[in-house]
């Protein structure tokens, strides 16, 4: 239990350095504004870690940004180092992560169905 609680403080400050590397030391044109960290799963071993990134674009965008993110990783691994005080800094792996996409879609599909719902409920009234 308490090696979990360990990873999760680790990263928890991964998280945190990685997203500020990102918006303001990275300086690829490909890597946006739109593009934000949402979770980081570091092994036990602290050997890698796996950056979970989002981004809000069409998929030449989204494939874009996950070139530059994975041509600068050396960069944001180097400046990880200096940030945070671990033995070993890990590989990074970026990931995309679609879950935000997925969850404003399906927000949209319930407010859907609710208008219909509404709106038949109001023409059933008026019958």
């Amino acid at each position: 239990m308490k090696n979990s609680n360990r990873i999760s403080r680790i990263n928890d400050e991964i998280l945190k350095e990685i997203s500020q590397i990102i918006r303001l030391e990275v300086k690829d044109p490909r890597i946006g504004s739109m593009t934000s960290v949402i979770r980081v799963d570091t092994t036990p071993d602290l050997k890698y870690c796996k950056v979970f990134v989002s981004v809000l674009g069409n998929e030449e965008e989204k494939q874009s940004v996950m070139k530059g993110l994975k041509n600068a990783g050396g960069f944001i691994r180097h400046l990880l180092a200096e940030r945070v005080n671990l033995r070993f800094t890990p590989q990074l792996q970026f990931k995309l992560d679609e879950s935000t996409e997925y969850a404003i879609h399906m927000s949209q599909l319930i407010d859907q169905v609710a208008k219909e719902r509404q709106a038949r409920e109001i023409g059933e009234k008026n019958e």
